[in-house]
């Protein structure tokens, strides 16, 4: 018998959800340089590129994991932890936008 946990099958949702949400925040980014540029929105723009570039290391685990199989526990617990990082640094970003806009 092993002693490994078996897998818990995250990293499948994980990879496509990271991707998807580095979109939105490069769409984020893209619409927030047609309006008047302040230094609020400026924030708002650095924090959501490195938003964008914690999802990208969250697929990027979560596809090591799918690819290691069972011994990439590990690394679908570190791309579980950032994805959660990455949903709260946009949901921050969300607020700091909303009174960044006039």
């Amino acid at each position: 018998m092993q002693d490994t946990p078996p897998a818990r099958g995250l990293s499948a949702h994980i990879l496509p959800t990271s991707a998807t949400m580095i979109g939105a925040c490069m769409t984020v980014l893209t619409i927030g340089h047609l309006g008047h540029t302040t230094s609020a929105r400026l924030a708002v723009d650095k924090l959501l590129a490195i938003d964008a570039l914690v999802f990208l290391a969250s697929a990027v685990l979560s596809f090591m994991s799918i690819r290691a199989g069972p011994p990439g526990v590990r690394h679908e617990r570190r791309a579980e932890l950032l994805f959660l990082f990455g949903l709260a640094g946009l949901a921050i970003g969300a607020v700091a936008l909303a009174f960044a806009i006039n």
